[in-house]
């Protein structure tokens, strides 16, 4: 069975970073766009962080430039863009692909594990967000106007399973 675990990014600076680092954590995956009107998203998300993160809780951003060109800044103008703006400092990767070919194998297993509405697997905008579970499971997906208040719920939920 696959688990967020078996995967690998790169952080925003380049290096390696195993996903298994986080085993055992629950994390809100995100694919971010600096750009989009949901961008101010990324001062909820850094309050779930904040607010959860001594509990268990992650939350990983992926930059991706694939929805209307939102983020073609370079890695390190993205992450500047996100402590500078938003004052982010959950974890923040390097820019991916999460539909077509070039997809990263995390979103790849990501929606295949959590289809959208009417079963469908591409990602339709930035900001889709996959709650995974502390077993590396995904519990559930999200639409990029779900606002992260929203989530608390389900964070809180998934927190508190085998804690």
């Amino acid at each position: 069975m696959t688990t967020l675990a078996d995967f690998e990014a790169r952080a925003i600076d380049g290096t390696p970073v195993p996903l298994g680092r986080y085993a055992g954590d629950v994390l809100l995956v995100v694919n971010t766009a600096s750009a989009c009107g949901f961008t101010p998203q990324l001062a909820g998300l850094q309050a779930l962080h904040q607010r959860y993160r001594g509990q268990g809780l992650t939350v990983l951003g992926f930059p991706c430039n694939q929805f209307g060109g939102q983020d073609p800044g370079t890695d390190a103008e993205i992450g500047a863009f996100c402590s500078r703006e938003y004052g982010v400092d959950f974890p923040v990767m390097a820019k991916v692909e999460v539909n077509g070919d070039g997809a990263h194998p995390l979103f790849v297993w990501l929606k295949a594990a959590a289809p959208g509405v009417l079963g469908t697997q591409a990602i339709k905008w930035n900001f889709t967000k996959f709650l995974v579970g502390r077993d590396g499971r995904v519990i559930r997906r999200y639409a990029p106007a779900a606002k992260p208040e929203h989530l608390t719920t389900d964070i809180e939920a998934a927190l508190q399973a085998h804690a």
